[in-house]
């Protein structure tokens, strides 16, 4: 049983959730539902199958965190009800029309703009702050900082379900939500929990240029192009590369084709300004990015913390991809780059767009003197060992 509220006397409980969603509301939140901390009992189960599975990839520290992730209380015991918040963010055009344009990398729309922890966590640092100061109440604030599973706590209260793609979608904003969290210890009026409205519909598990949708509603990151251009640190799966387009950080096209993002009542053009420069960056000019100018290029923006040499592995798979002759000198000039990750991935890049001979030339000038293996392995043309 939980304890009793530890509210201002004259506020209830009820009065205090009505008071949340209107801060939520007013500092540009777009959703506010309040669940119980006692998480869905499947949660915990379905995460430790996805783990036991494998599907979680290189991400190791999801299960070093699998016990405090399952469930609100393991990480706070104190907590009692999880106040779950949503802001659109939603692009005003077609996020895929650039994955048709091969000689441009393409950034997924969250990452175009500043880095949105920032924003988010500032506000709802304020939301709890005048909550705290309401009720007296204890809180906890997370912005994909901590091991909270945002998506079903926020299908628990009621800002939507978690669609086969496993991401939350919303009646009112389809698929385009970030979230944020702020657990307390005070016992609020949970809402109900949001149905399934997926239907018979799969777009977007027939999208998926990787396949990486085993089942309705089961994701296998290691096969995700978000995964693998930002959390798998190491070289990309040989079968993967020619799938993957030229996508250079993220991949939205599950979530862009949700038939429900036409009922989206706002876009985030107006919150989330996108850089102009990273609407439509030209390879070429990304693949001539040393550390200090992917460092300046990328301040504030998500992108820099996966590092220059992994964005330019990307970034040269992407170029493998473009079919563009006139990529071939970016992916040349870094064949002598001091990272084996980037080095590996101009030699996949060259052997996709230079006429054989000249590769095999190239091959005999350096596959002597390389001392890499894996980067011994792209001019020989093998698969990694299993």
């Amino acid at each position: 049983m939980a304890p009793a509220s530890a509210s201002t006397p004259g506020i209830s409980p009820a009065r205090l959730a009505e008071r949340i969603r209107a801060d939520a509301l007013a500092h540009g939140f777009d959703a506010v539902g309040i669940a119980p901390a006692e998480a869905a009992p499947e949660t915990a189960t379905r995460l430790r199958q996805y783990l036991d599975a494998g599907r979680h990839g290189t991400m190791d520290w999801m299960a070093e965190t699998a016990a405090r992730r399952g469930a609100p209380r393991a990480l706070w015991p104190q907590a009692r009800s999880v106040i779950m918040l949503g802001m659109n963010y939603g692009p005003g055009g077609d996020p895929l029309a650039i994955t048709r344009r091969p000689a441009l990398g393409a950034i997924s729309v969250y990452a175009r703009a500043r880095d949105y922890h920032e924003l988010i966590k500032g506000r709802l640092k304020q939301i709890a702050g005048r909550f705290v100061a309401r009720s007296g109440a204890g809180v906890k604030v997370f912005v994909d900082t901590a091991p909270v599973m945002e998506k079903p706590l926020a299908a628990l209260a009621g800002l939507g379900w978690q669609g086969k793609h496993t991401n939350l979608v919303a009646r009112s904003h389809g698929s385009w939500l970030f979230l944020g969290a702020i657990f307390t210890d005070i016992e609020l009026p949970a809402d109900a929990p949001e149905t399934d409205h997926c239907g018979s519909c799969r777009a977007c598990l027939d999208i998926c240029p990787t396949g990486a949708f085993p089942a309705p509603y089961q994701l296998d990151a290691r096969r995700c192009i978000s995964y693998l251009t930002i959390e798998h640190k190491g070289h990309v799966d040989r079968q993967l590369r020619p799938l993957m387009g030229n996508r250079v950080f993220g991949c939205d096209d599950c979530l862009a084709v949700c038939p429900w993002n036409r009922f989206a009542r706002v876009a985030g053009e107006a919150r989330f300004h996108a850089r102009e420069e990273l609407r439509a960056p030209a390879l070429a000019d990304l693949a001539s990015l040393d550390d200090a100018a992917f460092r300046a290029l990328f301040t504030a923006s998500p992108v820099k913390r996966i590092g220059r040499d992994r964005f330019i592995r990307n970034v040269l798979i992407a170029i493998g991809n473009s079919g563009d002759q006139a990529l071939l000198a970016s992916a040349g000039a870094l064949l002598d780059d001091p990272s084996p990750l980037v080095r590996a991935m101009a030699v996949w890049a060259t052997a996709r767009l230079a006429p054989p001979e000249r590769f095999e030339s190239l091959k005999a000038r350096r596959l002597e003197s390389e001392t890499d293996e894996d980067v011994r392995r792209e001019w020989r043309r093998e698969e990694a060992s299993a």
